[in-house]
Order: structure tokens, then sequence, then C-alpha cells
């Protein structure tokens, strides 16, 4: 598969994998290629995929598209392998996934192709995790140090890739290796696949000597490792004719090689294999043992990787559990409000009753805001985004969601004040999710306080000193205990009883974190409550193309 990474940018080391018949969006507001770079437009560049070949055209973008250094128009232009892809200050290559090796990279050999000396075998045991060194000094140092860091990554890192990528760096610093790979299997009769691949040359170099294609492994002992739990220390030799001239092997290829099972327990990984020319360096007896030692510190950290990952599947399962019960109770309460309503409605009509029928209809008009306020708080609790910052003039943005709310305000005969700053800018935020955060406390202070006698306040500053906005809703209601606080932003948690949902307070606090901000609540009994929104002003993440939203 073809993959755009990022080698330079505020992305740096993250990889976009295209699929082979999709196109592709590059923009702020493309779920396939999100990117947090504030200089690429919302819609940038756009890559399309044709008959195996993939091309890239600008989207009228505010920097540009260039490829190879070449400004790219809204004709398309052809991408091949290696291309450097610039959007904004993002720099990309396009090329194909190396992450995970190609099955041809790895080649077993028979006996009939390349013959196998077995100098010496370890155990591959729970003992093997603690080297035995005959006296102390250099080497116990060495091996002490090496089963340390193995040590210290079976709890720290859970990602496979990452884990193996991190054990095959501890041995290429400490083993002399011209090549080396993983060999993973998951069934115990299939032969085991490579998951990594690491040369000390990089590739590019072999090549122009002439040293390029599949590493030839002997079947045999990859077999003999796997199904004795041992480790293998070896040489071989190519079969040819010419070794029998007396030529030196040495320019033939003899190899120093380890193979050692990656184990834990009865379950057996794969293995790890090592190699390196004899001409360079052979491989001793010690260092099998300790590369035996890695193997078994390796199965250790897919294990307790593997653990991870079910105990994460447990969790999530639970969670989902949780989310549908939980959803399906407000969902069931809303529809119940509605067929009422509906009933009432049908009566009113049944008995040419205006005033019944409107007031059915009411009902059944809240019932339709709140499952409309429950759609979004899901959307928005669901979905990981980005902020699409704009320059947004916030009195406008605020006398929006207060005109939403006014008629419920009014239904209540609770009073709803509105203050923002004479000196408030124009500032930078998504308004989209400021405007949901805001309807939220809203509708969260109007729960809050009586009729007839309840009044909110929503105020706006400008903290020019601290560059930040301060919003706040302040209301007169009875305030909340200690224990409800510590419950506040928990999911599906809701002191509303069949009103709420449980999720408004969350998807708040959820938006003014995704723009770097916090919200925080000063409540007490008989005193009311307070909500604040602290939201951080960053003018240089605007895009340029941006215009101010409201009356400048």
């Amino acid at each position: 598969m073809l993959v755009l990474s990022v080698i330079k940018g505020v992305d740096k080391g993250r990889r976009y994998e295209l699929p082979d018949d999709e196109p592709q969006l590059i923009g702020r507001s493309s779920e396939a290629l999100d990117t947090t770079d504030q200089t690429i437009s919302r819609r940038h560049a756009e890559l399309t995929p044709d008959s195996g070949k993939w091309y890239i055209r600008d989207l009228h973008s505010s920097n540009g598209t260039f490829v190879n250094g070449v400004r790219v128009t809204t004709e398309r232009r052809l991408l091949r392998p290696g291309d450097q892809v610039r959007t904004g200050a993002s720099l990309f290559i396009f090329g194909e996934d190396s992450a995970k090796p190609k099955n041809d990279s790895i080649r077993m050999v028979r006996r009939t192709e390349i013959d196998i000396n077995i100098e010496s075998t370890a155990a591959s045991n729970d003992d093997s995790m603690i080297m035995a060194v005959p006296e102390p000094g250099q080497a116990a140092e060495f091996q002490l140090r090496v089963i340390y860091e193995l040590t210290a990554l079976i709890g720290s890192v859970t990602d496979k890739q990452e884990l193996l990528e991190r054990v095959m760096d501890v041995i290429f610093e400490y083993f002399k290796a011209d090549r080396g790979f993983i060999l993973l299997q998951d069934d115990p009769d299939v032969i085991p696949e490579p998951v990594l691949i690491r040369h000390r040359t990089p590739v590019g170099i072999q090549k122009k000597k002439k040293d390029s294609g599949p590493i030839n492994v002997s079947r045999t002992i990859v077999r003999y490792v796997m199904k004795k739990g041992v480790g293998v220390l070896s040489s071989n030799a190519m079969t040819d004719k010419r070794f029998s001239t007396g030529d030196s092997v040495q320019a033939y290829g003899i190899r120093s090689t380890m193979c050692v099972p990656i184990k834990f327990k009865d379950k057996l990984y794969g293995v790890i294999h090592l190699d390196s020319k004899v001409a360079n360096y052979t491989y001793t007896e010690d260092q099998l043992l300790l590369l035996t030692a890695i193997g078994v510190q390796t199965g250790v950290a897919l294990s307790n990787a593997r653990l991870y990952d079910s105990r994460l599947k447990d969790e999530r399962l639970a969670a989902v559990g949780q989310t549908v019960a939980s959803l399906s109770h407000s969902i069931k309460n809303i529809l119940q409000g509605m067929r009422g309503g509906a009933d009432v409605v049908e009566l009113g009509l049944r008995k040419n009753n205006m005033d019944l029928t409107r007031g059915g209809w009411e009902i059944v008009a809240r019932n339709v805001e709140r499952i409309y306020d429950l759609v979004m708080n899901m959307l928005a609790y669901s979905k990981q985004r980005k902020p699409e910052l704009e320059l947004v003039n916030l009195d406008q943005l605020l006398g929006e969601a207060s005109m939403l709310v006014q008629k419920q305000f009014d239904s209540k005969n609770v009073a709803l004040l509105i203050d923002v700053a004479q000196d408030m800018p124009p500032v930078p935020i998504d308004p989209g999710g400021v405007h949901q955060a805001l309807l939220n406390l809203l509708n969260n202070a109007l729960d809050a306080v009586q009729p007839e006698t309840g009044a909110v306040s929503l105020r706006c500053d400008y903290d020019g000193d601290n560059d930040r906005v301060k919003i706040t809703v302040v209301d007169n209601g009875e305030g909340m205990t200690q224990a409800t606080l510590a419950r506040l932003f928990e999911p599906f948690h809701s002191t509303k009883g069949l009103r709420g949902t449980g999720l408004g307070l969350v998807v708040t606090k959820k938006i003014v974190e995704e723009h770097g901000g916090i919200v925080s609540v000063e409540s007490s009994r008989k005193q009311g409550t307070t909500f604040t929104m602290l939201l951080p002003v960053r003018f240089d993440q605007v895009p340029m193309s941006a215009e101010t939203i409201g009356p400048g």
C-alpha cells in the first residue's frame, strides 16, 4: 500500500495510508488525511488514484501545493515513489509502505542451497532471564546492562511493532550484526512471517555493492529453534562448486549466525535471527546465551502487550455496553415524551380544540429539541476532532446561543443576562464547537434554577495579559454538593433524572480541552454555581485566508 509520510512540520512522524480506489483530501477538514498544521487550508489538495497511479492537484489553496519544489496547479500531476509534497509548512514523502517487510525480503532455503554447521545451542526458559557469567567483571556488567534495558521495555511499551523496533535497537547496539530480523507466528502450523528487518548498512548502499535481494535463511535452523525451543549458534557456507577450488570462502558469504526463540513459558511467538560475515565478526557461546535471554525477555514483553490489549478490549466492550444502555434509556424517555405529546395533539384535533392541540405540539417540540441536543452531543463525544479556528466576534456568537434558548427561559420565566466586554476583539476559535459548549452550559444553568425567581448570567471577557478569553455562566440555583462536583464530568452521570443524559458537561469539557483550554466550576449549597471556560487565544494559528465571522 502507498503512504504519505510527514517528514517535516508539526505532524512529523505521522503516516497516512492511501486506499487503492478512494480519492484522498489533504486539508484541515479532511477526516482521512487530517492535520494540525494551521497553514494548510481546509481543502488544500486532492490525491486521486487512477489505474494504479496516484495524481495530485491543488484546490485553490492559500499557500499552494508543491511537488519536488515545483508548484502544482489545479491540473493534476502524476506522483512517483520518492516525490516530496509540500503543503503549507508540512513536507510529505510519497512512497510504498515500508512499516511491514514484504514476505520476499526473507527467503527460507533448504539444505541443498545452504550448508549449516550448528556449533552450540542454549536452552530457552525462565532461567534464561538470569545470565550465568563464569566470573564477574566487564562481561557481567555488559549483560546486566542489556537485560536492564529490555526489562524496562516490558512495562513501558504496549504497541507490538514499537516494542520489536526497540528490542532490535538494543540488539544492534550491543551485537555487531550485519543483518537482523524477527519472525512471528500466530498459528503454530503456519510458517512465521517477517515483521521486522534491520540492516547495519543502508539498503541503498547495499544495492550499489550488488548485495541486494532477499536474505537467505536456513529453513532447517528456524524449524529446529522453534521445535526444540533452544537458541542456536551456527556458521554457514553456500554450496557452490567454487569452494572446491580453494578460493577464499570469506568472499562467498560464510556467516556467523545466531537464531533464538521468542517465548515465554509455553507460548512460542517466533524467532530473532542475527548474522554477521565471518570476515567481520564471529559470535560466541556467551553471546548466544545473552541473545537467548533477550528472546525470553521479548516473549515476556509480547505477553504483557497482549494482556494489555485484551484488557483494553474488555474495557472498551464494557464502555460500549454502558454507553448503549445509557443512550437507550435517554432515547426511551424522550420517545415517551413525544408519544405523550402526540396523543395530546390527536385528542385536540379530534375535539377540534386548538388550545389542546397547541399544548400537545409544544410537548412534541420540546422533545424534538431534546433528541437533537442528544444527537449533537453524542457526535461531539464520540468523535476526535481538531478545532477549525476562525476569527469570531464573540458578542454575535453569544447572542446566537442565547436566542436559541430564550424561549425555554421565557417559558420558565427565568432571566437571561448577557454581558460582553466592549474591548472584546475578534478571536480565533472553532465557532461550532464553542457554540455547542455554550448551549450545554446555558441549558444546564436553566435546569438548575427555580421558575419565576431564577436568573442566569452569561459574561465574556478578554484577558490580554494572558492571551485568553474568559466565558462565565452563573446561576442562582441550589448549588451542588461535593459528591455531585466530584462526578460532574463523568460520562452518563446525571442528577436531572429523566431530563438528563449525562453528556452535556462532558462534551463541553472536551470541546474546551480541544482548544487547549480548561473548564472550572465553583458551587456551594444555596449559593448557586459558576462555570468558567478559559480559551487560549493564538492568532498565529489562524489560517491566512480566514475571514472574521460576524459583524466587524
